[in-house]
């Protein structure tokens, strides 16, 4: 139960960030016992993929706060959280630090380790970063509009912090991904139907523009 929490955790975050979480799975894994990974996702914690994330990621933050630009990125996007989302559910799921929890002892230094080996958690991981990933997408060009782009730094920030911080819970606490999830959905569904009630609002004012010119 806890090593798919702690998937679905990190999936969720993926489509916020794909980043955050992957590199949170590899640094905790490579310089921390809370998580041994399973021996197919093990690649995530080499010191070349660690690089390459961090670099990655430091594209990202700078393009999502950029007016325009982050609904272009949110469009490149559209493949890599999705993408991110299954290797991390897929990771996390292969491996979860149980000892906290249960008191328990598990293998070698003390985490329950199951080796990945099902297509299942990815495509699970897919479908949850692709759903929040949409929300997002969905959202930000309405948020942009209303606020004339002010708005937007600030919203990407608390996503990326969202991001971390539901990364952080799925691998050290993932018990409270029960409550972080639902309220993740919440909010997504909530910025889906206000972008689209925002839109169609846009697209009546101007057909009744139209009208009276």
């Amino acid at each position: 139960m806890f090593a798919t929490l702690t998937g679905l955790g990190l999936a969720s975050a993926a489509g916020l960030n794909a980043y955050i979480p992957l590199l949170a799975v590899g640094l905790i894994a490579r310089f921390t016992d809370l998580l041994m990974l399973g021996e197919s996702w093990r690649w995530i914690e080499h010191p070349v993929t660690l690089v390459v994330l961090t670099v990655l990621l430091a594209v990202e933050f700078v393009a999502d706060k950029v007016p325009a630009f982050d609904s272009v990125n949110d469009v490149l996007q559209t493949v890599v959280r999705p993408t991110s989302g299954g290797i991390t559910f897929g990771a996390g799921a292969s491996a979860v630090e149980l000892t906290e929890l249960t008191g328990t002892t598990g293998a070698a230094s003390g985490a329950a380790v199951v080796e990945g080996g099902s297509w299942g958690p990815v495509v699970a991981g897919v479908v949850v970063a692709l759903l929040f990933h949409l929300a997002k997408a969905l959202a930000r060009p309405v948020v942009n509009t209303v606020t004339a782009g002010c708005a937007a730094p600030a919203v990407s920030f608390l996503e990326d912090v969202a991001s971390l911080v539901t990364s952080l819970l799925a691998i050290l606490l993932p018990v409270l991904v029960l409550v972080v999830f639902p309220l993740m959905v919440l909010a997504g569904v909530w910025a889906a139907r206000r972008g689209r009630r925002l839109r169609r609002e846009r697209r009546g004012g101007g057909e009744e523009a139209g009208a009276a010119a």
